[in-house]
């Protein structure tokens, strides 16, 4: 464990660390690490709503210390607000059958990998006081928590990380378009999916997104195995979502295979920049750091 902070958790092997926690263990390392070596600005200034209370932690502003708690409780609590400006945000995340895999025992599949990225993510844009909200899918919508921005809020979406899903089909329209409904004035959507889905059909739902005015990442899961195809000998591939099986020779189909992943992406890209969303590939075996700076870049674009 003690390795693994000094390496800043958030630039470890996601299996070996996934390892040594619970999920929301891990994702504090994974926020802890981030935070320590990203250079920013602290905000500074409140809005004049009062939101709640919390505990003071080292380096807070003694501006904000709850004084009269101080003398009468003899309890240190800082005043949190919420600013009129904070960014509403909702994580849409892909639970469905095809998520659950992984291509080396090694690794962590892309689900669990997702679940870890959706816990630091969420965290730490609770941190930056943001709101956020969470949606879950597979063949329907598994969870809907609409944006928060107080401590609670994410206990509930790591309870609702632990909720079942599975479900054979993936409806990112339908999802995507839950998110819209969520988000009440223009904020940042975030899709996290192996984008096992229809290009055209996902490409109309983002372009919905960004006529609404939201901000929209990709980020597309992939096992290293999936890109590669780094099996031997013989095998028969099973669609984990129509239970549709195909055998064939691994040498004989592997430059075709590796051809028809690459055009793949290649169109994801392209859907995704006519549609106005940015779109990164994300491999399992990458540390949570990589994806965590993609998705919080796109949350500093915004006013």
């Amino acid at each position: 464990m003690e390795t693994a902070r000094a390496l800043r958790a958030d630039q470890f092997d996601p299996a070996s660390l996934a390892a040594l926690g619970h999920i929301e263990v891990v994702a504090r390392w994974i926020v802890d690490g981030f935070l320590t070596g990203l250079h920013r600005s602290p905000r500074k200034g409140f809005s004049v709503e009062f939101a709640e209370h919390r505990p003071y932690q080292p380096g807070d502003d003694l501006r904000y210390l709850d004084w009269k708690i101080a003398a009468r409780a003899d309890r240190w609590v800082v005043k949190q607000f919420e600013e009129e400006t904070n960014l509403r945000a909702t994580i849409v995340l892909d639970v469905s059958r095809s998520m659950n895999w992984s291509g080396d025992v090694s690794r962590l599949t892309k689900l669990a990998y997702a679940d870890h990225l959706v816990a630091a993510l969420s965290l730490l844009l609770l941190r930056q006081r943001d709101s956020v909200g969470l949606i879950r899918f597979d063949d329907g919508l598994r969870t809907m928590l609409p944006p928060r921005a107080r401590r609670q809020q994410w206990r509930r979406i790591l309870a609702a990380l632990s909720e079942p899903g599975g479900g054979r089909g993936s409806d990112a329209p339908g999802a995507l378009d839950q998110a819209a409904r969520l988000i009440r004035r223009p904020g940042l959507v975030i899709l996290i999916s192996d984008l096992l889905v229809d290009p055209a059909e996902a490409e109309r739902a983002l372009r919905r997104l960004r006529a609404g005015g939201h901000d929209v990442t990709v980020l597309h899961i992939l096992d290293p195995a999936e890109r590669d195809l780094t099996l031997a000998a013989d095998a028969v591939f099973v669609d984990p979502e129509s239970g549709e099986e195909v055998p064939a020779t691994i040498a004989d189909v592997r430059d075709v295979y590796r051809a028809t992943v690459r055009d793949a992406l290649v169109e994801w890209r392209g859907r995704c920049a006519a549609a106005g969303a940015s779109y990164e590939t994300v491999l399992t075996d990458v540390p949570f750091g990589a994806p965590l700076r993609r998705a919080f870049s796109a949350r500093q674009r915004l006013p």
